[in-house]
This record gives C-alpha cells, sequence and structure tokens, in this order.
C-alpha cells in the first residue's frame, strides 16, 4: 500500500512542488486541511480528501504529515499531531521564533518522528556531491559558497486560483524576509557537505529594491567546526532569468560546482574540476527525481525504522545559530 500523506497548509510549495513530489516518489496525497476553500479546491482537482480543520485530518490517520502553513503558523499542527503519535515533516524554516521552534522539538521528543524539511540535503545532486567529498575528491574542503536568490516583489501571488499575500514579506508571519526564507536551505546543506556544524555565523541585512518591512537580501559568513569557510548570498531581489543557483566546494585538490540544483526543481549540472590539471569533469545523477520526492521517500523510510539522517536536535541547533546572528545583523543595521 502507498504512504499516505496529510498536508496542513496548501499554499503554492505544497501545491506546485510537494504534492507533485508525492506522486513521482509513489506515495498517496490523501488529505489536505486548510481553511481557505481555494486551497482546498486545488487539493481537490490532485485528488486528496479536503478538510478544514487539522482535527478532521489526524481523524483521517494519514502515516505522516507535512507541515506548509505560514511560518508562525507551525507550532499548532505540529503539537497537535504529536500528542496523536503522528510523524511530522516541517518546512523550513522551523518557526518565526526560536521559542516556538523548541517548542516543537519539546513537544514532539519521545512522542514521533519529527523533522524540518531542508530538502536540499535530499536533492541527488548534492546527494552525489557528498559521496564525492566523502572520497576526498577535491582533497581537504577549505571553502563553500552559495548564491540563492530569485525575485519576490511586494504583490507577489502564487497563482490567480489560489491568491497569496505574500506572507513572506510579513515579519510576524515570516519571521524575517529573504534570509529568514532562503539561507537556512544553504546552511544545513552546507554542513551536510562538509560533515561539520557550523560553530560561527555572522548576516549582514540588505533592504535595497523591495518597499516591504522585512529584508530583501543578505549576505552571510560562517566557518565550520573543522576550520572550513562558508559564504552564502540569497536575495529577493534577482531578476529570474540571471543566473542565480550556484554552490562551490572548493578544496586543496579540486573544485565541485552545481548549477541549478538549489531550489525546488530536478536536474542542474555537477561538474569536477582537478586542482592539478583544471581539468573539468561531468558528474552524473538522477535529473529525473525532484528533491520533494528523494525527500518524501526518504522520510517515509524513516518513519518504517529504516536507517536515516534527519535529527530534530540537528535542526534546533541550527536555528538557534540562524536566528542569534539574524537577531544581531537586525540589531546591526
Amino acid at each position: 500500500m502507498a504512504f499516505r500523506w496529510g498536508i496542513a497548509g496548501y499554499g503554492w510549495v505544497a501545491r506546485d512542488h510537494m504534492a507533485p513530489g508525492l506522486d513521482q516518489a509513489g506515495h498517496a496525497l490523501a488529505v489536505v486541511a486548510d481553511p481557505d476553500p481555494a486551497a482546498r479546491a486545488a487539493a481537490e482537482k490532485h485528488g486528496a480528501r479536503t478538510v478544514a480543520s487539522l482535527a478532521e485530518l489526524i481523524r483521517q490517520a494519514p502515516d505522516a504529515l507535512y507541515v506548509a502553513t505560514p511560518n508562525h503558523l507551525h507550532l499548532t499542527p505540529v503539537a497537535e499531531a504529536a500528542a496523536a503519535g503522528l510523524p511530522v515533516l516541517c518546512e523550513k524554516p522551523m518557526a518565526a521564533s526560536l521559542a516556538d521552534a523548541e517548542a516543537m522539538v519539546a513537544v514532539t521528543a519521545g512522542q514521533t518522528l519529527f523533522a524540518t524539511a531542508f530538502n536540499q540535503r535530499h536533492h541527488p545532486a548534492h546527494r552525489a556531491i557528498a559521496e564525492l567529498l566523502r572520497d576526498g575528491a577535491i582533497g581537504t574542503i577549505t571553502a563553500i559558497r552559495i548564491h540563492y536568490a530569485c525575485w519576490l516583489g511586494p504583490t507577489w501571488q502564487a497563482a490567480p486560483d489560489c491568491s497569496n499575500d505574500n506572507w513572506r514579506a510579513d515579519p510576524t508571519a515570516a519571521g524575517g524576509g529573504a534570509v529568514m526564507d532562503l539561507a537556512l536551505h544553504g546552511l544545513d546543506l552546507a554542513e551536510m557537505l562538509v560533515s561539520e556544524p557550523l560553530e560561527a555565523l555572522s548576516i549582514m541585512l540588505q533592504r535595497k529594491v523591495h518597499d516591504y518591512a522585512v529584508d530583501d537580501g543578505g549576505m552571510l559568513t560562517g566557518r565550520f567546526s573543522g576550520g572550513a569557510l562558508l559564504q552564502s548570498h540569497v536575495a529577493y531581489n534577482c531578476p529570474e532569468v540571471l543566473p542565480r543557483r550556484r554552490l562551490e566546494i572548493l578544496g586543496t585538490e579540486g573544485m565541485i560546482v552545481a548549477t541549478d540544483t538549489m531550489g525546488q526543481t530536478a536536474g542542474g549540472r555537477v561538474a569536477l574540476t582537478c586542482g592539478m590539471s583544471a581539468s573539468a569533469t561531468r558528474i552524473a545523477f538522477d535529473t529525473e527525481l525532484s528533491p520533494f520526492a528523494a525527500q518524501a521517500r526518504a522520510f517515509a523510510a524513516a518513519v518504517r525504522g529504516e536507517e536515516h539522517d534527519f535529527s530534530a536536535a540537528r535542526d534546533l541547533r541550527l536555528m538557534t545559530l540562524f536566528t542569534n546572528a539574524y537577531a544581531d545583523a537586525q540589531t546591526c543595521r
């Protein structure tokens, strides 16, 4: 029988990426809870049963819950699912505030499997890169550089049939702006690739283009426990047609560059350049499997008791490091 998912909050990420990802994974979207009739209509078009409340969703007894509500509304569905023993995969960031993130880890501890939906660590390209790094393909890793940007204007809407009030630009609902929304994906991915935690992080915020109450860009720098360095530029003010998704891992014996792998879609390109000859080799990976499908399969396997690398404690540690650096950046702006 197919693994059955429930979804709380059927916005554009759930609708356009998670639901198709479940299809590709061979899973079933069993039930969707959303108070918005337009969102429920969109879920019904996908073949899901829809309900207005999470309590009704839980009564349908799906195998796992994917929480995709606005950031400030993560805690309640996570807590209610945990009380019912329902495994939870919650969209990043964990919450709009560190207090909520801490509460989520506390209420799920010992009750159910809980993880943040850092889908970038499941992208086939990034898994292939991680294997190369473990094999020493570029020697000692010295630095990771990330450029992950998009255009998200003040009047952005997800789709005409399921309107979006752009809560990502609302400091209360989102907890921040471009940096809160985009940077954590790269930070988690970088920790996976280096196989070390970040021990220091600094953020510089930008409000340069869009007239809303949160940052529309940011530059992050960090240092891993073993001494490798991190640089990450994220933004809502980068035109979509420009090159805006790039991951570089530099080592003492070479460099790996991934283009158009970071993000919500499958595909992209990965190349390894030798540090002696400068010759470049194209790295093969599954270009058809979306990071959402790969993540869903991994979480289902974890629910079934198989070995996995989800960790609520790791997610909370990263959220704590990030929140403190983000608060410092807002104070210094």
